[in-house]
């Protein structure tokens, strides 16, 4: 059976995961403990973590830099792969390129063995893995805030997408989350 490629992202009210300059000071980083459990329940049915090259510029430097930090040692020891067109070597720990076919590379990496894979961004990676249909599950962690405008993840999608509710769960501290999977 397949692995599932799980997308787990913050999101505002009106749908951007970021502003418009990638601005991300509207979102709520002081989760509760209830959202702090549900997430780490999340990630331990993963064992591999996808990005795309811009995301990971800033990610795999900061957790790499804050193994203090709750969650920081799963982020650390899970090996991650970086789709990147100009990259040719990984210049961080425990990650590899993918510098060929998003389909193809996808595609085989959710044919091998192994637990589910987490993707947790940037926006244009994040919009051609929806576009291409290879996302299964969605984990939308929905802010309660409205930006107006900014990075948004669902606006290149060629046709109609049904997606089917599994759960939802709202959280002390504001945030909500809204499991989907695609029909």
């Amino acid at each position: 059976m397949p692995r599932k490629l799980k997308l787990q992202v913050q999101l505002s009210v009106d749908g951007f995961i970021a502003g418009p300059n990638g601005e991300m000071d509207w979102m709520i980083f002081d989760w509760d403990e209830p959202l702090k459990q549900y997430v780490t329940a999340l990630t331990e049915t993963v064992d591999s973590i996808l990005l795309g090259r811009k995301l990971a510029e800033s990610f795999i430097p900061y957790w790499a830099s804050h193994p203090g930090e709750e969650g920081a040692e799963n982020i650390n020891q899970t090996p991650k792969i970086v789709f990147s067109k100009t990259l040719t070597e990984s210049p961080w720990v425990n990650t590899k390129l993918a510098t060929g076919d998003l389909v193809a590379e996808v595609t085989q990496l959710k044919n091998e063995t192994g637990k589910d894979i987490i993707v947790y961004g940037g926006a244009n990676f994040i919009s051609k893995l929806i576009k291409y249909k290879l996302i299964d599950e969605f984990y939308l962690l929905v802010n309660p805030t409205l930006i107006g405008n900014g990075m948004a993840i669902f606006h290149d999608i060629p046709s109609t997408r049904h997606l089917e509710l599994k759960d939802t769960a709202g959280f002390q501290c504001g945030i909500t989350v809204i499991h989907y999977e695609l029909k």
